[in-house]
């Protein structure tokens, strides 16, 4: 029926979330989850995330965690577009175009 799993969906909502902090859509600013990875030669587009080491696994699965290499995998047209629902509508090309990409494997 084309709809996306629960794990697609927290994902997706999560990429949705890191774009409207970006933007400064949201309250919540981009510097207290996140740091951007700035003097550094960055392919993609320049709102790269670094990620930083931690030691314990259930840290992986915080938000700062699991959501900065699907982030940093994104294009610069697909960070450039200007509202949330263009976003969502380049999420949604990236799924047909990349089926696993919402899926943690």
């Amino acid at each position: 029926m084309g709809l996306w799993s629960l794990e697609e969906r927290i994902n997706r909502a999560d990429l949705i979330e890191i774009f409207k902090m970006v933007k400064g859509i949201t309250a919540v600013s981009l510097s207290f989850f996140f740091d951007r990875a700035e003097g550094r030669s960055t392919r993609g587009h320049s709102w790269k995330l670094v990620k930083n080491h931690c030691r314990c696994n259930s840290r992986l699965e915080f938000f700062s965690q699991r959501v900065i290499n699907r982030w940093n995998s994104l294009t610069e047209e697909e960070i450039g577009v200007s509202s949330v629902n263009a976003f969502k509508s380049c999420l949604e090309k990236r799924k047909n175009r990349q089926m696993d990409f919402f899926k943690d494997i």
